[in-house]
């Protein structure tokens, strides 16, 4: 079957945003505009198409990326079949607990909408997923949404955007009237004032642009002209001799500054009046990129580790990025992918060459939400997902079996909060152990391991509410109850000076003995540089196959801390000395000598407990500001930033995870239930003497 659509047709888009800034909302006005539903779901009324999860809808938050495909026509040329194209629109969570999910849509997505509250501007976790599109490179585009809300102002969320994401963002429209009055948009480009007419706004009528908004709007034109002109040299030259452009060419020049990521084009209105959602689908398909617009994928070679490239093309061979492991209660597991280049057709055999194994396709579908389409074949360019693959897991390499090829992984971060569990009846326990091995599959921040000491289940994530929600799932998906711990902090352990030591295992019994004796010498890295093992042994003082085993013991030794049993990260370890012996030396002694080794050099390089620290934004009402820094400076936090916003202070402010349980009841009791806050991880740091006492106190006990 040939392809319906040219790749040039072709966007893969993401909404990203801080939680309750109306990604579903847009995306469900979307999917309507577009004809892909003929109602409108809404998230206060839970019928929302792309929240389709019931913790989603009794929460009224996303919590999956859900996937769905659309075609749209842009506005001004609706009567012309040629200028139709393809979105694959992936909508993401806003939550921080779930920020993986953004994350990984981000690294297979060619472009993003930024969804920003009118009112709020910038939000904590605005910025979180502004610098995940930065890491991948994402080009974007900004729809300032809930502008018809009290309080609401388009220049100062404007302006938050520009000290606090990027100086590249240019406004494309101005709204006409704010919160209760809002009328419509004035597009700068065609100089021109819209407003939306019809029971879900779907006519788009052209309207004077208003007396009092001429000079805004002229100014702000020619500061957007300017802007576009720079990017281009003949432009610019013709600009300066007097020549405005024409619209064509401001477009096409807007078009490759935005895909180099040198302008952010913003626009606005209000999804919840059905205002501004059409122009936005008109900036997707005018100035985001295709797959083609993009540089090709780079990977490597399984055997040679050369670079190899991939380009959007059907005639190269297939290579696609697995990003996503999703249960589905009627199909099984189903593998979402990005498909970067050549066809991958439903019976065929294909390499998972990050694991080193075959697979076979038995079934391709497309996902509208949770509705599957099953299709024949996927071209280059496109997002699918394949049903009952058996070894594939999130951020694994699909290639052509002949041509093979590992592209760059997905890295995650570390869980931060852990609970223990326990299943409810013996029924529940053989339950638990599918349902928790099916759930950390999925979801790559959670984790999953037992306590050495008490032999407890300890599952860990990136939050309470992203526990609950799991918890909820097993109950729900997998129908196990469980018992449920209080909450745990994860902490970790690192050193802060270097130590050397002598691991010396020999035991001697009537026969053969054993005997292993390493030195060691341990020095801190830099945060996040995870362990490095060094191999400096000269003239055989340790026989080469005795160098791995040394290595995996002091890898074991990591999992337990040497002062509260935390696994230890961001240590570099040199094997520099030894000894062995002819016939009593073994893989086993060398293994208990490095391990010993390291526990004694570790001890010995000044050890620290590290705490997470999170970032927290507190809104409340002025009359409250001095409870609030009170309380926040009790629990050890750090005040970065105080600010305003109408009616509200926002207290910006980095806190111990350990002094966060249970700060909503604590903060409503405060401000009699008028203040919010939310959270995100921002990074470990040392514990100080009294609290590093107690926790090893605690895991004492």
């Amino acid at each position: 079957m040939p392809r319906k659509y040219p790749i040039e047709k072709i966007r893969n888009i993401g909404i990203i945003a801080h939680i309750d800034a109306g990604k579903t909302t847009v995306s469900e006005r979307v999917l309507f505009y577009t004809g892909v539903s003929h109602k409108i779901g809404e998230v206060h009324t839970g019928d929302t198409v792309m929240d389709w999860m019931e913790q989603e809808r009794e929460r009224g938050i996303t919590i999956t990326s859900a996937a769905t495909t659309a075609f749209w026509i842009p506005t001004e040329r609706n009567h012309d079949k040629n200028f139709e194209h393809q979105i694959n629109l992936i909508d993401t969570p806003g939550h921080i607990d779930f920020t993986v999910e953004v994350k990984r849509s981000l690294r297979v997505l060619d472009g993003a909408v930024v969804v920003f509250d009118g009112v709020a501007g910038v939000e904590p976790q605005s910025e979180t997923n502004w610098r995940y599109a930065d890491e991948y490179n994402v080009p974007r585009v900004c729809f300032i949404n809930k502008l018809d809300r009290m309080g609401a102002s388009f220049k100062k969320s404007f302006q938050s955007i520009i000290d606090r994401l990027t100086p590249n963002a240019m406004p494309i429209q101005l709204p006409v009237g704010l919160e209760s009055d809002l009328k419509g948009v004035v597009c700068l480009l065609e100089n021109k004032a819209f407003g939306f007419e019809g029971e879900h706004g779907e006519n788009i009528v052209e309207i004077e642009i208003p007396a009092d908004m001429k000079a805004e709007v002229e100014k702000a034109r020619h500061d957007l002209i300017e802007k576009i002109a720079e990017n281009d040299d003949e432009m610019m030259s013709a600009y300066l001799d007097g020549k405005e452009p024409t619209l064509e060419d401001l477009r096409r020049v807007l078009r490759k500054a935005v895909i180099a990521n040198k302008i952010i084009p913003v626009l606005c209105g209000s999804a919840l009046k059905n205002k501004g959602v059409q122009f936005m689908l008109d900036a997707v398909v005018d100035y985001l990129p295709a797959p083609t617009d993009l540089p090709p994928v780079k990977g490597h070679d399984m055997k040679t580790e050369e670079i190899i490239e991939r380009h959007p093309k059907d005639e190269e061979p297939f290579a696609g990025l697995a990003f996503k492991i999703a249960t589905d209660p009627f199909v099984g597991s189903l593998a979402f992918f990005r498909n970067y280049s050549g066809i991958i057709k439903r019976g065929s055999y294909i390499l998972n060459s990050t694991k080193n194994v075959q697979e076979r396709i038995g079934r391709i579908v497309r996902m509208h939400a949770n509705v599957r389409e099953e299709v024949e074949e996927i071209y280059s360019g496109e997002i699918a997902a394949i049903v009952g693959l058996k070894s594939t897991t999130t951020g694994d390499t699909l290639c052509d079996p002949e041509h093979p090829i590992i592209l760059e992984k997905i890295t995650f971060p570390e869980p931060v909060i852990g609970i223990r569990i326990e299943p409810k009846t013996k029924a529940d326990q053989e339950k638990m152990g599918t349902a928790l091995h099916r759930l950390a599959e999925e979801d790559p921040t959670f984790r999953v391991a037992g306590d050495p000491d008490t032999g407890e289940t300890i599952i860990s994530g990136m939050g309470e509410l992203h526990l609950e929600v799991l918890v909820d799932r097993m109950k729900r998906e997998f129908g196990v109850e469980a018992n449920v711990g209080r909450p745990q902090v994860a902490y970790k352990e690192t050193i802060m000076g270097e130590g050397e030591a002598e691991g010396k295992y020999i035991k001697q019994s009537g026969g053969r003995g054993q005997y292993g004796d390493v030195w060691l010498r341990v020095k801190p890295l830099e945060r996040g540089k995870g362990f490095v093992f060094l191999n400096e042994i000269k003239g055989g003082a340790i026989p080469q196959e005795f160098i791995n085993p040394t290595e995996k013991g002091v890898r074991e030794s990591l999992d337990r801390g040497i002062l509260a049993g935390y696994p230890v990260i961001d240590v570099e370890v040199t094997l520099y000395d030894g000894s062995f012996h002819e016939v009593d030396s073994s893989e086993a002694a060398f293994k208990i000598a490095g391990s010993m080794a390291f526990q004694e050099a570790a001890k010995r390089a000044k050890p620290v407990i590290l705490e997470p620290i999170m970032k927290i934004q507190v809104l409340i009402p002025t009359d409250f500001l001095g409870e609030i820094t009170g309380s926040l400076n009790s629990k050890r936090g750090r005040i970065e930033e105080i600010t305003d916003r109408p009616g509200l202070k926002v207290i910006d402010a980095k806190v111990p995870l350990s002094e966060m349980f249970s700060y909503t009841t604590e903060l409503r009791s405060l401000t009699q239930g008028r203040g919010s806050f939310t959270m995100e991880f921002d990074h470990y740091e040392p514990a100080p003497a009294n609290v590093t006492q107690l926790i090893i106190e605690g895991k004492k006990r």
